[in-house]
């Protein structure tokens, strides 16, 4: 068994062809995890889609093979050409696709780092594979340790102290454009989490806020937990409010731009809209006095926050690097001990069954059975002590899964390597 993850995200891929490769719905999301996992030489997959990535978790039997199913589905996803989504692709294979994953989980690999939104992604992710049958033991283990090992980030580092996510950053750009943010009013579009986050943040920040959604219920109820000074309008006056205010946040999950060139209005003000969703709410154009700002366009408050983060994000990746080679250590001992029950098994079996034919040819009497069974039992339980306690040593080791394979071979001895649920999950409190 491997771990392969095929990789797109803002480091590699251009906010363009992400649109085109994110999943728009839980429908979409599905027929391509069922195609995935269709593939012979995949056993298990997880499809993590938000606005700075597009990835593939997979467990797979064949490295290479299984990576060119992946990328032919993202391919026909996408209607994009295949040897140039090849040449885009990152892709980390065993240990690292699990130092990768650790570090996804652990928000050192987001565009802005040491957000916390990505581990509520992910587990969101992982649940919605795991509940549909497309994952399993396998990518259940790495990903529940995946959760331990942002939870050992958060708790040994500050890099995800304070309010640090993309609509934080957004806000923070919103910042530096308005000096006096002295009754500056924004607009708000949707009624999600990043759309709350960006209306906690505004609000945090002394705008007021203008939220808009087509659930103008659900918009409301938000609006009552969120408090302060904040609005509620529905979705029918988009375009009214587009052009009679300076700034915008549209964070919404609409498949298809929201905001179009003909819905703007010449204005005396220049305004200013962050488009914070993947796919973008906000169709390309160019129009006098507005200008856009998409997720890759925050490069510059992303790498102040780097910057300022930069020893923290080091002491995070030490612990990545340990806790990656803590699993494997961790899922070795998992294959160690139901092959010492098996070996156990197989002499006990022989025991038994040479018992049973010394007492069919009369070598024993039938009043002798039980005590000359204690003894055989005995005799293998010393003999196999020492080989078990030398195999619970080797599963430390490096390459241990090679030397149990090995073992099994030349004692011809199956061992059945999915444990039950409750013997793989972590604590990841």
């Amino acid at each position: 068994m491997h771990y392969l993850i095929v990789s797109f995200t803002h480091k590699n891929t251009e906010i363009a062809l992400r649109e085109r490769l994110a999943f728009n719905s839980e429908l979409e999301k599905e027929s391509f995890l069922k195609k995935t996992v269709d593939c012979m030489y995949i056993n298990e997959a997880v499809v993590l889609s938000t606005c700075n990535r597009v990835e593939v978790i997979a467990s797979v039997k064949d490295t290479s093979k299984a990576r060119e199913t992946i990328l032919n589905n993202f391919c026909k996803k996408s209607s994009f050409y295949c040897d140039e989504l090849v040449k885009i692709a990152d892709i980390y294979e065993d240990e690292n696709a699990i130092f990768h994953l650790f570090s996804v989980a652990s928000s050192i690999d987001s565009l802005v780092v040491g957000e916390t939104q990505i581990v509520g992604q992910l587990k969101d992710a992982y649940k919605f594979a795991l509940e549909r049958g497309y994952c399993s033991t396998k990518l259940s283990r790495a990903i529940n340790y995946s959760f331990k090992c942002a939870s050992a980030v958060r708790n040994e580092t500050t890099l995800g102290s304070g309010s640090v996510s993309v609509a934080s950053t957004a806000v923070a750009k919103a910042k530096q454009i308005f000096k006096n943010l002295s009754g500056i009013k924004a607009i708000v579009v949707g009624a999600g989490e990043m759309s709350e986050l960006c209306a906690r943040h505004l609000l945090k920040n002394s705008f007021k806020v203008v939220l808009v959604s087509r659930d103008i219920k659900k918009a409301s109820i938000l609006a009552e937990s969120i408090g302060g000074d904040i609005e509620v309008a529905p979705y029918s006056q988009l375009n009214d409010i587009l052009n009679s205010v300076p700034l915008l946040f549209t964070a919404t999950s609409a498949p298809y731009p929201i905001i179009k060139k003909e819905m703007i209005e010449y204005c005396e003000f220049e305004r200013f809209w962050f488009d914070i969703a993947i796919p973008r709410d906000i169709e390309e154009f160019d129009f006098d006095g507005v200008e856009v700002y998409s997720v890759d366009d925050l490069k510059e408050i992303v790498d102040e926050n780097m910057a300022q983060r930069a020893k923290m994000a080091k002491q995070a990746y030490k612990i990545v690097k340990d806790m990656t080679s803590g699993y494997f250590k961790w899922l070795n001992t998992l294959g160690v001990e139901p092959l010492i029950k098996a070996l156990f098994e197989k002499g006990n079996c022989i025991v038994e069954q040479k018992i049973e034919d010394a007492l069919k040819k009369g070598f024993i009497e039938n009043t002798q059975k039980e005590n000359i069974n204690k003894l055989c039992h005995s005799i293998i339980s010393k003999y196999l002590f020492d080989v078990s306690k030398e195999l619970r040593n080797l599963a430390t080791v490096e390459n241990s899964d090679m030397v149990f394979e090995t073992i099994q071979n030349v004692f011809n001895v199956k061992v059945d390597q999915d444990i039950e649920e409750t013997n793989y999950k972590c604590n990841n409190s």
